[in-house]
């Protein structure tokens, strides 16, 4: 049973140190990162010390150690390849982006809820004059997270053919 803690434990001191300064290593050009490999370690460790502790053979242990944490090495490393590939690293302009105002918005404060698919929390705003809350808004200025907002002008509905002067 020491043998599975002590894997396990070094498992755990992998994710940790992958986790506080990053990835330490990557083999096989990202096929394996260390945190899937620390990942297996600890998955590795607790089914070979629930097989002993439970008094099946030394056997099963190992092996059913050894193919469940395979398994689960590749399922973490699936995800972490999902979440390299999502990552862009360049900041969405949300320049034109409407959305509801959630609370009154003047020239140092408010807050608004905008409908881009990226905005999953509010965001702090600023506005020339004040709008008030439940106004629908529209971005003109991004600085940082915080967005100047304008009164939203309502579109012509698609029925209504302009007129010509």
């Amino acid at each position: 049973m020491l043998t599975f803690l002590i894997i396990g434990g070094v498992g755990l001191l992998l994710v940790t140190g992958s986790l506080l300064v990053g990835e330490v290593f990557e083999l096989g050009d990202g096929a394996l990162s260390g945190t899937s490999l620390g990942v297996g370690a600890i998955v590795f460790g607790a089914v070979g010390a629930i097989v002993i502790s439970n008094d099946l053979p030394l056997w099963v242990a190992y092996v059913g150690s050894l193919v469940v944490a395979a398994l689960v090495m590749v399922v973490v490393q699936v995800f972490i390849k999902r979440l390299r590939d999502t990552e862009d690293g360049q900041p969405v302009s949300l320049v034109g982006v409407q959305g509801v105002a959630t609370s009154d918005i003047d020239g140092g404060r408010g807050e608004v809820s905008l409908d881009a698919a990226s905005e999953v929390e509010r965001r702090l705003a600023w506005a020339q004059s004040p709008i008030p809350e439940g106004t629908r808004v529209v971005v003109v200025e991004q600085s940082g997270s915080r967005v100047h907002v304008e009164r939203a002008t309502p579109a012509a509905p698609a029925h209504v053919k302009p007129t010509k002067p």
